[in-house]
Formats: C-alpha cells, sequence, structure tokens
C-alpha cells in the first residue's frame, strides 16, 4: 500500500460540517488538540496515536472517537502507511444531538471510549462521510448526520437517559411520504420534512423507519428511480432526466439507478430501443 501522500479536504455547507481525507506515510501530527470533536475511521493499513499519555493502535476498520481538547498524536504504526477518513462534529452539533436523543438540554456528551471497533460504527461513519462527499441530497445528508451522532451518543458517550418509546405514527408518515412524493425533484431537508408533520427530526426518522421499512432518504430515490423510469421510458436525454427527478448529476443518477433497477440508466435504455421493435411488430 506504500505511495505518495494526499490529503483531500471538504466543507459541507448545509451541516457546516467539516470532512477529511487522507494517506499518510511519514507524516505524523505532534500533540495537539481540538475545540471541536474527531470522528475518525482507519480504511486501511495501521495507524498508532497517544492519547492521555496512553499509546493506541487502530487497525482497518477501527474508529477513533475524539472529545474537544483532549491531546493526542498522529501517526502510521508501519512504513506501509495507512488512510484515514475523517469529519470533525462541532459542539453545537452534539448538542442538537443530544437534544435529538433526549428531549431535553444537557452537557456535552463525553465518548469514554477513544477507540471503537464495532463493525456498525465503521459502515455508519463511512456511509455518512461518503455521502456527503459524493454529493447525497440534503435529506441523505442531515438524516445520516443526525443518525450517526446520536447512535454514536447513545453507545458511546456519558449521557444517560431513557430513549422515547415510538408510537404509533401511520398519519404523520403517511403525511411525510405525500410531501417527499410531491416535492421529490427538490432538495428536501429532514428539517422541513418534519416540521410538515410536527415531528422532531430524530423521532422522524426512527418512526419513518418502524412505519415504512426504509429511512425517508431511501424512499425519496426510489421515488426518484421511479420517475426517472418513466422520462426514460419516454426518450429523455439521460442529462436532462437526472436535473428533471432531482440529482446532482448524471453519474449520480446512474449510481443510484444500478443500485435499484440493477442496470444503469445508459442501459437501460438501450434495452428499451431493442425491445421497441418487438413491441411495433406484435
Amino acid at each position: 500500500m506504500q505511495g505518495k501522500e494526499w490529503t483531500k479536504i471538504w466543507y459541507n455547507p448545509q451541516l457546516e460540517v467539516g470532512l477529511f481525507q487522507a494517506f499518510y506515510v511519514h507524516h505524523a501530527y505532534p500533540r495537539h488538540s481540538h475545540d471541536y470533536y474527531v470522528i475518525c475511521v482507519i480504511e486501511q493499513g495501521r495507524q498508532s496515536f497517544t492519547h492521555k499519555g496512553a499509546k493506541y493502535f487502530t487497525p482497518a476498520g477501527g474508529v477513533i472517537l475524539i472529545n474537544p481538547g483532549a491531546v493526542h498524536t498522529g501517526e502510521a504504526a508501519d512504513a506501509h502507511g495507512f488512510e484515514m477518513r475523517s469529519l470533525y462534529p462541532t459542539t453545537r452539533h452534539m448538542q442538537r444531538a443530544v437534544f435529538e436523543l433526549t428531549g431535553r438540554e444537557q452537557a456535552l456528551p463525553f465518548f469514554k471510549d477513544v477507540r471503537v471497533d464495532q463493525r456498525w460504527v465503521r459502515d455508519s461513519v463511512l456511509g455518512l462521510h461518503n455521502a456527503l462527499v459524493q454529493g447525497a441530497s440534503p435529506l441523505e445528508g442531515e438524516s445520516r448526520f443526525i443518525w450517526t451522532l446520536a447512535q454514536l451518543i447513545k453507545r458511546y458517550a456519558d449521557i444517560h437517559f431513557n430513549e422515547q418509546r415510538l408510537g404509533k405514527e401511520p398519519a404523520a408518515i403517511q403525511r411525510a411520504r405525500r410531501y417527499i412524493d410531491d416535492c421529490y425533484a427538490q432538495g428536501i431537508s429532514l428539517t422541513q420534512l418534519a416540521e410538515h408533520v410536527a415531528l422532531s427530526p430524530y423521532y422522524l426518522l426512527r418512526a419513518f423507519r418502524a412505519e415504512v421499512g426504509m429511512p425517508p432518504y431511501t424512499y425519496l430515490e426510489s421515488v426518484r428511480i421511479r420517475h426517472a423510469q418513466r422520462l426514460i421510458e419516454a426518450g429523455k436525454p439521460l442529462a436532462e432526466v437526472a436535473a428533471e427527478v432531482g440529482f446532482s448529476s448524471q453519474s449520480h443518477l446512474t449510481r443510484r439507478f444500478k443500485q435499484i433497477i440493477g442496470v444503469t440508466p445508459g442501459q437501460y435504455a438501450q434495452q428499451l430501443r431493442l425491445l421497441s421493435p418487438a413491441k411495433e411488430r406484435s
């Protein structure tokens, strides 16, 4: 894996959160601290760091949770280097997540474990990072962000609470579905959707998953792909299809279309063209 070092930096203006990706072999972070949280996944290789005077090693798939103000370092654990992805929630982000989770204002959450190895954590953080970097919809970005922070706080922070039980919310969820059905081509955010049905964003995520079997952003993708199919069948150019159904780019449409339908939009259009003469002869 050893090669040239590189770094990439992003900033998501909707969520006001910074993201980072890097591959390091020789670079070593000296002792330092931040006024924000650090959530880091090691994708490849093996990383090491000190935290409050203790030495830690992070294998591929390991997650690091660093609280604001904690003094730490960071470097490759061997000559092969490591690849990492990080996001940097602010104290404001975490306070909002605590409020969504508990329904009341509390002190800032403090992560008790600096190293976490559960697979769901890795998958959740990587899913969030990839979604934000690849230009996911505002609904998906905000939903993944709130959900990931809430789950990390719920399992690893020093917050004590009883999570509100889900009630039966079929009417609210039906209104949410109708809103998505009507506004699928627009940049719907989780906050907008929650306000429309008079539920908190995190509670809406939980209730929607329980009622529909998928989060609202996945439902939105399904609606968009259904409309994209109809437009492709009508012969519209793929770039126009992507814009008309609300995808940020044609490549974004292609990725989602193949995930849900099993073929790319271009392959789908080609198959329709091959079938058309047969339909005309029959």
